[in-house]
């Protein structure tokens, strides 16, 4: 134990002492800090400069009115009847084009105007609903018809109301009638509230989160222990430190060592991302996306940190076993493909469950049980659906086991790899090197 405490201690100072890993956690606090001072900022010059501020919107105001001949010109024949009802919602509902009714009912002559640039597009109606658009583009982002069918069908469904004696205030009061839902992800235990009664959007939002921070921090500091570990093997001191020194504890230091370093950079970004948003949130209003993240269920955080943290173990102990293999830092990329791959794959496979919707697929249960794949699986499963007690009980205790198993078999590949150089050991002599030991 003493010896792992000194190989903890001495690579925490090598990582907290690194001016590259101050650097990039500085940078990354203050870049936190100044989104979430944002609002703060904006409305403190805005109380500053506030009188020409609204200066300068009333007359930002006149100036659209009088642009407003600069726009596109739209071209609108309706019948006499409905042309002026229609000219109004149209000018309305279409900002961006100067409105304009047809000088002509002819619709060669309109069709003309179009053609020759005189007008951008025309709408020719024979009744409320019925229309002819006539464009010389045909892009597939021209929206034109969608908003003139919004328009038209609100006007016939108007229409229709005072047909029935219902008033314009009455017919606009109900159209206008809006529709209040939340969605609420139930729990574990299938009758309780997990998440607090978080909606689907928090719960995608604190998964994606925590993928793909798992993701980030698994390639960087996985990288890094990789890295130390075939740095370390180039120096030939390593034969004599291996030999008297216990494996384990040399291959747990370093990899609990990185663990704590990205903890502490990861609690760093996020304490600040806390306290930052604390005292800036009256200025954030009713920012729904902003007010969701920082709004996590201490219960789906407690699920986060801890299949972030065992998670990480597994994949950075397999990183370590792979550097200690590779005899040169150009080789270490090649020899550590087959750790990213499997790793993407789970995260393929997890971001294509959230984007279908369909979280609790075959594979996606299996994946759930899967030392490789269960910490992003299943902390999916818990944030965007229902999981029994049971299944979430399984599979740590899988994860927790698993990190324990490849920990003691990275630290044997450890102690072997670091006497091998030259060609790098193909698996089968890694396997015959492990029995013997």
């Amino acid at each position: 134990m003493r010896r792992f405490r000194t190989i903890l201690g001495f690579e925490l100072r090598g990582y907290f002492t690194n001016k590259v890993f101050v650097a990039v956690t500085v940078v990354l606090v203050v870049a936190i800090a100044a989104v979430l001072f944002f609002p703060r900022a904006s409305a403190l010059v805005t109380d500053i400069f506030g009188d020409d501020a609204a200066d300068g919107t009333e007359e930002g105001d006149e100036s659209e009115e009088i642009n407003r001949d600069e726009l596109p010109l739209m071209l609108v024949s309706a019948p006499d009847d409905i042309e002026s009802t229609v000219i109004d919602s149209f000018s309305s509902a279409f900002l961006n084009y100067n409105v304009k009714p047809a000088d002509t009912d002819d619709v060669d002559a309109i069709k003309k105007s179009v053609s020759d640039g005189d007008a951008e597009c025309a709408f020719v109606l024979g009744s409320m609903t019925s229309y002819t658009y006539y464009s010389t583009t045909n892009s597939l982002f021209d929206s034109n018809t969608m908003v003139a069918d919004e328009t038209l069908r609100s006007l016939a469904m108007v229409s229709e109301m005072m047909s029935a004696g219902i008033s314009p205030e009455e017919a606009g009061s109900i159209l206008a009638t809006v529709i209040e839902s939340e969605t609420v992800t139930l729990g574990a235990s299938g009758d309780g509230d997990l998440s607090g009664g978080v909606d689907f959007i928090s719960s995608l939002i604190y998964t994606y989160i925590m993928v793909y921070a798992l993701y980030i921090v698994i390639l960087v500091y996985g990288q890094m222990v990789a890295t130390s570990v075939a740095t370390e093997k180039s120096s030939r001191a390593m034969e004599l430190l291996v030999t008297s020194t216990d494996p384990v504890s040399m291959m747990f230091g370093k990899v609990f060592a990185a663990c704590i370093a990205g903890l502490t950079q990861i609690a760093a970004v996020f304490g600040t991302a806390l306290v930052c948003f604390a005292v800036n949130e009256p200025w954030w209003g009713d920012n729904m996306v902003v007010r969701s993240i920082f709004d996590m269920p201490l219960s789906l955080l407690l699920y986060m940190l801890l299949f972030f943290l065992l998670g990480f173990l597994v994949f950075a102990f397999m990183f370590g076993a792979i550097g200690s293999t590779v005899s040169k830092l150009e080789e270490l990329n090649t020899a550590s493909m087959p750790v990213v791959l499997i790793f993407v794959v789970g995260l393929m496979v997890v971001v294509f469950g959230m984007s279908s919707g369909n979280i609790d697929s075959t594979v996606m249960r299996v994946f759930s049980y899967i030392p490789f794949t269960s910490p992003m699986a299943m902390f999916t499963r818990i944030a965007m659906g229902s999981v029994p007690a049971y299944e979430i009980a399984i599979s740590v205790a899988i994860l927790s086991v698993s990190v324990f198993i490849i920990g003691y078999v990275s630290a044997k590949i450890y102690r072997i790899g670091v006497l091998l150089y030259g060609t790098p050991p193909k698996p089968s002599a890694i396997i015959k090197a492990l029995r013997r030991a």
